[in-house]
Parts: C-alpha cells; sequence; structure tokens
C-alpha cells in the first residue's frame, strides 16, 4: 500500500508495507563470542595498564620459553573484569600453545578433572577460573599434578581397590580468583610462578594526612611472588 507523506511536497510517496516489514538482523550467540574475542587485546602493547604484571610475566615467559619447559602455575586474583582472562590467553599467545578453559563450579567430579588433564598437549595452558571453588577432593588430585605431572586416580573400592598414577604432558596452569583467602596454603603453594594482584592502592595526600591511602583503579597493583 502507498500513501502520500505530510511533508508538504505534493507527490512524495513511500512503501508502508517496507517500513513495517524491515527488522534489524538477530544477534546470535556465536556473533556475540566472536565480538567478544575481537575485543579482547591480541599483544601486550594493546593490553593496557598493570605494567609491573606484565614485565614479570615477560621475564617469566621469556626464561620458559628458552628452557623449552612450560612455564611455571600463575595466580591471579583481583576484582572481576579487571583482565585476568585476556592476560590467560595472552601467555598462552606468548608460548605459541593452546589455551583450554574450565571454572572451578564446572569441575564437580575426578573423574572431570582427569578428563581435562588427560587431553591437555605438551606446554598447554589450563585456565582455571573462579578456582577458589574446588571442593577439597579435587584439590588433592590437583596437588600432584601440578607438582610432578602425574595424576593419581583410585580405581575400585574397599580391599580391591588399587592406585593407578598416570603420567601428564607438561602444561602450564593460570588460575584465577576473586576471593584468595577461600583458597588453601597447600594449593597456594604450587604457584610457583607467582602470584599476582589485581588489588590498586594509590597514595593521596591530604591537608589532615601525609600518608592517606585510598583504592584507585588508576594506580600500580601489588604484586606477590
Amino acid at each position: 500500500m502507498f500513501v502520500n507523506t505530510l511533508g508538504g511536497f505534493t507527490g512524495s510517496w513511500y512503501n508502508t508495507d517496507t517500513r513495517m516489514t524491515d527488522k534489524p538482523p538477530a544477534i546470535t550467540r556465536d556473533d556475540a563470542t566472536n565480538l567478544d574475542r575481537t575485543l579482547r587485546p591480541s599483544t601486550w602493547e594493546e593490553y593496557i595498564g598493570q605494567a609491573k604484571i606484565k614485565e614479570n610475566l615477560r621475564i617469566l615467559l621469556t626464561a620458559a620459553k628458552e628452557r623449552g619447559h612450560a612455564a611455571e602455575h600463575i595466580l591471579l586474583y583481583g576484582p572481576p573484569g579487571l583482565g585476568k582472562t585476556t592476560l590467560a590467553n595472552l601467555i598462552a599467545k606468548t608460548l605459541g600453545t593452546n589455551m583450554r578453559t574450565t571454572s572451578g563450579p564446572a569441575i564437580e567430579k575426578i573423574a572431570d578433572l582427569a578428563a581435562i588433564l588427560t587431553n591437555l598437549s605438551p606446554g598447554d595452558v589450563l585456565f582455571i577460573d573462579e578456582i577458589h571453588r574446588l571442593s577439597s577432593s579435587i584439590e588433592e588430585v590437583l596437588y600432584p599434578a601440578m607438582e610432578s605431572g602425574v595424576l593419581d586416580i583410585i580405581i575400585g573400592k574397599g580391599p580391591s581397590a588399587r592406585t593407578v598414577q598416570l603420567e601428564l604432558p607438561p602444561f602450564t596452569m593460570v588460575a584465577a580468583t576473586t576471593r584468595i583467602s577461600q583458597l588453601s596454603s597447600p594449593l597456594r603453594s604450587r604457584f610457583s610462578g607467582g602470584t599476582f594482584d589485581w588489588n590498586f592502592i594509590q597514595t593521596v595526600k591530604s591537608p589532615t594526612s601525609s600518608n592517606d591511602r585510598r583504592p584507585c583503579s588508576g594506580s600500580t597493583p601489588h604484586e606477590h611472588s
């Protein structure tokens, strides 16, 4: 159907059917995922901020590549949304390996962890988000995997139970947490590559106090190794 426009210009027409039927294209989950990957920094230069953390990681990763070994395990902690996952991607890209991603809540059984570890390729980066949500039984299995590169699995129950030890390919674990206080001391000690803190502190001078410390997102993060 065609109607006359009301703009005062006689003889101007437009198709109302076209205006009513045109719809914006639907955005699929794949489109959103691709957009997220496109917007993430792909080089260390594109990753803005965290200068000290980037320098320490550069030294760690360069040394690992020169030795021809997998890099030491790394723990990142701090508030969400500050780039911990992006940094894990950059670590894998620097090492020239693949990154396998999972999270603490997704690993519900020992069999889940065993399936992930045994399917790693030599040198892969395993990124575990929200690692503080791992159960204590799964942590116990993770200790020898991180420290000695072996996986101890108990087959059977009762007197007939036996332990099978599986050799794992060398890998680098990068874990992220927002609640480091919930991590056990034995688990934290396995991150020999360092623990990097995203809590920002800035010294602000005021007339009443010469050393007033306030949080500020633009200051330099502290690092613990």
